[in-house]
């Protein structure tokens, strides 16, 4: 391999880069609004759930327990209701997403020692947060149970404490902040996206211009050109891939707290990984528009869906966990969160790293046999 050719071919490359400043504003912008957008608006955490409470009782009992969903982190009292009719307009209107109603005899069985039913009307549109609404509704029930049965005993004159105390303890994401999870692996998402869609247009867009031609005329090799091809890709996927970093510190300030070193050469790893998937589409697509959406359905789209960054894998279906070991990011997602959360080092993170770089291999090799083929 020529130094001096395969730079020439790199510097080709970059004065096309630099001469369509519009599409390199673009690259630079994507991790940008991808993290602003998904950062701040993509969460997983349930917080201030705009509650209606129907209280037939109004007595002193009643009230208790409605100042407890009010100091509640997960609740915020909309408005109190005086019939069902108008909890039903809310819920249709969208304006609450869930409303207690506390029946009329509430203290009255509570003072008889009688358990006593508490409605709790949500809005099960979204499933998913109809079940968090629960749970956090049965907290707050469980935690004025416990209230009741403590004064219960003390007027009895026995110990209050429980024979068996709960201490929770969180480890690697002790602020229960969803976005200390979902920004690592939207580094992933960003460097699949930015690598892969470059990439899958460096080739076919030659071919279209009709300079391929006067390419193969020149006594390059095919590991030049490719490598030169893919250096000034690999330069700016590198710059997003810490546009993201500093973003995650400065923004959100996600921890981190693994080595930067590993991480770096890991997320250096994936994105060869990502540019030889674009290059293996760029030399098999027939056009920039094939090639484009091929890109979007084969790299973006699973890595989005499949790499455990914003869903839970074990949490899909069986199938589509077994396809989601076919998706590269999935790796660097487990890479990314290890690193940034559990402080994670190379005995722990070698088998994703040795998996990503047996892809490296395979896209680059088909990539190299295939772009011969085409221009034979």
């Amino acid at each position: 391999m020529d130094i001096i050719r395969t730079w020439a071919i790199c510097r080709k490359e970059l004065i096309h880069i630099r001469r369509d400043p519009v599409s390199l504003i673009q690259v630079i912008l994507i991790p940008v609004v991808l993290l602003l957008i998904n950062g701040y608006a993509l969460t997983l955490d349930l917080k201030e759930v705009p509650l209606a409470v129907y209280d037939q009782d109004g007595s002193r009992l009643s009230q208790d327990l409605v100042r407890r969903f009010q100091v509640s982190r997960y609740f915020q009292i909309y408005r109190f209701v005086s019939d069902y009719r108008e909890i039903a307009a809310l819920l249709d209107s969208r304006r609450i997403m869930a409303a207690i109603v506390i029946p009329f005899d509430f203290s009255r069985h509570l003072k008889a020692g009688q358990p006593v039913p508490l409605q709790l009307l949500v809005d099960g549109t979204n499933a998913n947060t109809a079940n968090l609404i629960i749970s956090y509704t049965q907290g707050v029930a469980a935690n004025f149970n416990s209230s009741i049965l403590e004064q219960r005993l003390q007027a009895q004159g026995l110990q209050a404490s429980a024979p068996v105390a709960g201490e929770t303890r969180l480890w690697f994401n002790e602020e229960m902040e969803s976005r200390n999870f979902i920004v690592p692996g939207l580094i992933a998402i960003i460097m699949t996206m930015v690598g892969a869609l470059l990439t899958a247009l460096c080739i076919i867009r030659e071919k279209e211009r009709g300079s391929m031609e006067g390419l193969m005329g020149t006594p390059l090799k095919k590991s030049e050109l490719i490598l030169g091809k893919l250096c000034p890709y690999f330069v700016i996927g590198m710059v997003d891939m810490f546009i993201a970093m500093g973003m995650g510190q400065l923004l959100f300030e996600v921890p981190f707290r693994g080595s930067l070193p590993l991480f770096i050469a890991l997320s250096a790893l994936f994105l060869i990984v990502v540019l030889g998937q674009g290059l293996l589409i760029s030399v098999t697509a027939h056009s920039q528009l094939e090639a484009y959406q091929m890109a979007i359905l084969t790299t973006f789209l699973p890595s989005f869906l499949l790499s455990g960054a914003i869903f839970p894998i074990r949490q899909m279906p069986t199938l589509l966990q077994w396809l989601s070991y076919l998706v590269p990011a999935r790796y660097l997602v487990t890479i990314s969160q290890g690193i940034y959360l559990k402080g994670l080092g190379w005995p722990r993170l070698w088998p994703d790293a040795l998996i990503l770089a047996l892809f490296a291999l395979f896209f680059l090799i088909a990539a190299g046999r295939k772009f011969v083929k085409k221009i034979a």
